[in-house]
């Protein structure tokens, strides 16, 4: 367990009405997400334990709602030049799916590490795609490239002010639902689905905590918060490779907006990630990928500090191949048979 604080310098430039104006732009395509009492966790840390269950939009995971905000926003003739992105996998089937059901060209830039099942996702949604290099960087640099040769609009993953503020939205969803609101978990790569909810809660009560989770290794953002600027790292395998990608060097708004809402910052080891998917199966039937569990890890390693209030979990995505799962079934099984022997 590794917890990270900071001094909260540095200053967003995403205010509420932007998210605001995202929730009503956003309406015909997202639609209001479920909230679950997890009663086993609840019991477990003696206060309510909530789960915002991102992870049953059409593509799996929180990230449609930036790519649809952003995409929404442009003209006619950005939208007849197309959009390209670059990702991890499940901001590629965001941008997918939205271009798809608006009509729009869509190139989608990923690494050789993305996973089989994302891939294949990516294909049964129509849109081009480009595998270039090792990491979400490289893949980052052919996006650009293709900007600059057909004249298509990025939508970025994570630094861009309507991508945050379409993230941002399930900040109001949870303020409408948990009145006692007291401290939210939420899973930390490049920033945008913190940033958004961090800022949209702190702007109505500046006391609700935010917690981001990460991986223990190749955890970018940990890293460039202690170094004071953003720095770039090899990605590692793990199970959240959803987390996996740079911040970009050139960073304009998630790495000071994180600095400036996140209160801790805690690593999660890749055992602990597993255990926790296999538990989620187990207690709640709910399919989880590796970054999602990783705040469900924090609240079963008893890595959260204890206070008063309820706790929201984002459950940010579901888009895990399945002979990995099951192999993290049998493990847990096998583990859990052990205790009883």
């Amino acid at each position: 367990m590794n917890h990270l604080t900071n001094s909260r310098k540095g200053k967003g430039e995403v205010t509420i009405l932007d998210v605001w104006a995202a929730k009503k732009r956003i309406s015909s395509l997202i639609h209001k997400t479920p909230l679950l009492e997890s009663q086993i966790l609840s019991d477990k840390l003696g206060r309510p334990v909530y789960l915002k269950l991102e992870n049953v939009h059409n593509t799996g995971s929180f990230k449609v709602r930036g790519a649809a905000n952003k995409i929404l926003r442009l003209n006619e003739k950005e939208k007849k030049r197309g959009v390209v992105t670059f990702s991890t996998g499940n901001h590629g089937m965001a941008v997918a799916y939205v271009a798809k059901k608006l009509g729009i060209e869509a190139v989608i830039c990923i690494s050789k590490r993305v996973p089989k099942s994302k891939v294949d996702s990516l294909k049964s949604l129509g849109a081009q795609i480009e595998i270039h290099g090792e990491s979400q960087d490289r893949a980052g640099d052919r996006c650009y490239e293709l900007e600059r040769e057909k004249g298509m609009t990025v939508i970025p993953p994570f630094d861009d002010p309507h991508v945050i503020a379409g993230q941002g939205t399930i900040g109001l969803e949870l303020l409408e639902e948990i009145p006692d609101l007291s401290n939210v978990i939420i899973p930390l790569s490049g920033g945008g689905l913190l940033s958004g909810i961090s800022m949209t809660l702190k702007s109505n009560d500046p006391g609700i905590k935010i917690t981001g989770v990460s991986m223990a290794h190749s955890a970018v953002m940990y890293e460039s918060l202690k170094a004071g600027k953003p720095v770039q790292l090899d990605e590692q395998n793990t199970l959240a490779d959803s987390l996996l990608g740079g911040i970009g060097c050139d960073n304009q708004y998630t790495f000071h907006m994180v600095q400036q809402y996140m209160d801790d910052l805690i690593l999660i080891p890749e055992e602990e990630i597993a255990y926790s998917m296999a538990f989620m199966m187990d207690h709640h039937r709910l399919i989880m990928e590796g970054a999602a569990a990783t705040g469900i890890a924090a609240l079963l390693g008893d890595h959260v500090a204890q206070q008063n209030g309820a706790i929201a979990v984002i459950i940010s995505g579901n888009n895990v191949d399945l002979s990995v799962l099951q192999h993290i079934i049998q493990d847990y099984s096998k583990k859990d048979n052990s205790k009883h022997l």
